[in-house]
């Protein structure tokens, strides 16, 4: 087969194209960072991902029997925003309809809602819709918090962890997310193109946390255990923002907390990915949080 996938020189979308690649499949990819490393050695060769230029967008997808689209963006920055992400998305899709790709595997989020009051969740709710209206096949993994080594969240607590004396908990740490380990969702993601019928997963891991439980177990594995401070959450989120001007970037913001809190990061259904994350923290524990991963200098 051959097989378009947004963003395969970033973070899932390189997972899953490991994962086609290792099936014998011809992949390329469509990215808006085409000088960003080559993981892949020259098997993956790349397009642009042009909102403004739709027909360019359709010949470039012409010739691929499916589509993986790992594209979003977390937080707004200047004229990237994620309601223009939405125009994009649907932008994308269109073009793929059009170009005669027969099926979509499309990466959203647990939870997404219409009626949330939340750029992400709605955002995410319009892109399904639009993959459900586009008439090809398709199949739709919602995960909620990403681990792995390219990870933002995790590796980012494990840094505060390794270099404060304490950790500011929004709130008191009692809503729940469950985490996912990102080639646990390349499978599901790799396998799903293949299949023939239209469907919506969760795509979540074997664990259910607290907030507080998941710091608290990071700092216990990479030997950091740090007093956990409840917070007001307007308050968490001043230190936090106040942090990210030192390191140059965004390490949370208003909405993330409104979802986390809002207990958006579970699921009601079966966990589908194995990996847990105390396994994958004990055999990362000495890198995991060593650097600070930046969100700006990967997609800005």
């Amino acid at each position: 087969m051959k097989i378009a996938v947004t963003g395969a020189f970033s973070y899932s979308g390189k997972y899953i194209t490991r994962r086609l690649l290792e099936r014998g499949e011809e992949v390329f990819t469509l990215t808006n960072h085409p000088n960003r490393p080559d993981p892949f050695d020259g098997k993956v060769k790349s397009a642009p991902l042009d909102f403004t230029n739709e027909n360019e967008l359709i010949e470039n997808l012409r010739g691929a029997d499916a589509l993986v689209n790992t594209y979003w963006i977390r937080f707004d920055k200047g004229n990237n925003t994620q309601p223009k992400a939405v125009e994009n998305t649907k932008i994308l899709v269109n073009a793929a309809a059009k170009a005669g790709v027969k099926r979509i595997v499309h990466i959203s989020i647990t939870n997404p809602s219409s009626d949330s009051h939340l750029p992400y969740f709605w955002g995410k709710a319009a892109n399904e819709n639009a993959v459900i209206d586009s008439g090809m096949s398709y199949a739709i993994l919602r995960p909620t918090v990403l681990f792995g080594k390219e990870d933002i969240l995790v590796n980012n607590i494990a840094w505060l962890l390794r270099r404060l004396p304490f950790f500011g908990l929004p709130d008191d740490g009692s809503y729940k997310l469950s985490p996912v380990y990102v080639d646990d969702l390349a499978e599901l993601a790799a396998n799903a193109v293949y299949q023939k019928e239209d469907f919506i997963w969760d795509a979540v891991g074997p664990d259910e946390f607290t907030f507080k439980e998941m710091v608290a177990l990071i700092g216990q594995i990479i030997g950091k255990r740090r007093a956990l401070i409840p917070l007001p959450p307007r308050i968490a989120l001043l230190a936090a923002q106040t942090l990210s001007f030192f390191v140059n970037d965004v390490i949370l913001t208003p909405e993330e907390v409104d979802g986390l809190m809002a207990n958006l990061l579970i699921s009601k259904e079966a966990p589908r990915c194995k990996t847990r994350l105390s396994d994958w923290l004990e055999e990362n524990k000495r890198s995991i949080g060593a650097e600070y991963a930046s969100e700006l200098a990967r997609h800005f």
